[in-house]
């Protein structure tokens, strides 16, 4: 089983930058794909951005040239620089993992919070 520690959320004016980090841990081989996902109030949980084993991405259109996904296999650790951020952007951050038997874990999450 993955446990998956986030960190690196909190408060940023409109415009500013964060930078999200996740950190895998327990028993498994490799992780298949990292990623982050995130939940605004009253609203279904979404995706941000994945990242494979081998470096390709895939994000939300809505984020798109605004973020970097990044992971570190060795470390297993995955990172969400978020730039340009707007107040639209505010949700609880979830990092998400899978496994190579298709088994999907998720942190407990960390609030991004952009004021206008």
């Amino acid at each position: 089983q993955v446990q998956l520690v986030e960190s690196g959320g909190g408060l940023v004016q409109a415009g500013g930058s964060l930078r999200l980090s996740c950190a895998a841990s327990g028993r498994f081989f490799r992780l298949k794909t990292m990623g982050w996902y995130r939940q605004a109030p009253g609203k279904e949980r979404e995706l941000v951005a994945t990242i494979n084993s081998v470096g390709s991405t895939n994000s939300a259109d809505s984020v798109t040239g605004r973020i970097t996904i990044s992971r570190d296999n060795a470390k297993n650790t995955v990172n969400l620089q978020m730039n340009s951020l707007k107040p639209e952007d505010t949700a609880v951050y979830y990092c998400n993992a899978v496994d190579w038997a298709s088994v999907v874990s998720w942190g407990q999450g960390t609030q991004v919070t952009v004021s206008s």
